[in-house]
């Protein structure tokens, strides 16, 4: 069974940015769990309980982690998920709503990570990474399922990167809907671009630390997955400020009363910021990709930092 639900298809018209080309808006942001990490984190752990599992263990900034909560209610397993201290207190609460236990573990995800997959061997459960492994690509590809039966046409996607596993889903889906000409415009805020930095490389880089806002976005390293996937697809990296990332959700919220991350933000900022870029197209599809670590509160505190 599916634990996503299918997402609505918003559209704002030329006058909206600057590119001057209408868009349309894949609304993940709606998803029960507040983000498209649904998609693939459901898939994955209806995998893991089918196979056995009695029990979830996850490593996360949060999304991914109430993704794993929901899917854990529904399936009727126990969930832990192992935040970062950077993870706000108010976005360990809305996990722990859902009926996940919460642990906090190291200064970055990558600590949380190693302690998760610990944590999970040791108790005989199973590890969900939070964007990396198939099942989860698989997942996310179904919202480019959805669009292309809608019947609607597109001829480029804007996607914010983080670790890579949504646009490593965006790609699979283009590529199983006939549709491998279509380029990837992929988009991180300075300060958390690891894919930007691996392809200047050739190879994957390793970020010394994340300096954005956009927690969300927050992996030092792309998986390997994303690098190929961005060498192999016609994939243009972009990147923006956190300034850049927190007007444009406020000017997203303005205009559809939804309210989204800045790692949000940074795929929307694009019709403005990079709007030569998208100018391009003539019907350019934006992955609004969601957040649950967002409120008017942080939103006001974000404007007084001067992001």
């Amino acid at each position: 069974m599916a634990l996503h639900i299918e997402t609505p298809v918003l559209e704002a018209d030329a006058a909206y940015s600057a590119c001057g080309r209408p868009l349309m808006m894949k609304m993940e942001a709606l998803q029960p769990s507040g983000s498209f990490k649904l998609r693939g984190i459901g898939r994955l752990c209806e995998a893991e309980v089918r196979g056995g599992a009695r029990a979830i263990y996850c490593a996360s900034g949060g999304n991914a982690g109430i993704a794993a909560a929901h899917a854990g209610r529904a399936l009727g397993v126990p969930v832990t998920i192992v935040v970062p201290e950077t993870t706000a207190a108010d976005v360990r609460a809305r996990i722990g709503a859902v009926g996940a236990r919460v642990a906090v573990h190291g200064a970055a995800f990558d600590e949380a990570d190693r302690f998760a997959r610990e944590a999970a061997a040791a108790e005989g459960a199973a590890y969900v990474h939070p964007f990396d492994h198939p099942l989860l690509w698989e997942g996310h590809a179904s919202l480019i399922d959805e669009v292309v039966q809608s019947g609607r046409r597109f001829d480029c996607v804007v996607t914010s990167v983080g670790g890579g596993g949504l646009m490593c889903g965006i790609i699979e889906g283009l590529r199983r809907n006939g549709l491998d000409h279509v380029p990837v415009l992929a988009v991180e805020t300075e300060g958390a671009a690891s894919l930007a930095e691996s392809l200047k490389a050739g190879e994957r880089v390793t970020l010394p630390a994340i300096t954005s806002i956009a927690t969300s976005l927050g992996a030092r390293r792309v998986a390997e997955r994303a690098l190929e996937d961005a060498l192999t697809h016609p994939v243009v990296s972009l990147t923006v400020t956190d300034a850049d990332a927190v007007a444009a959700l406020i000017k997203f919220a303005d205009a559809f009363r939804v309210l989204v991350e800045p790692a949000c933000g940074a795929a929307l900022s694009v019709a403005d910021v990079h709007a030569e870029r998208l100018a391009r197209f003539q019907n350019p599809l934006i992955v609004v990709c969601g957040g649950i670590a967002v409120s008017l509160d942080t939103i006001r505190a974000w404007q007084d930092r001067g992001a």
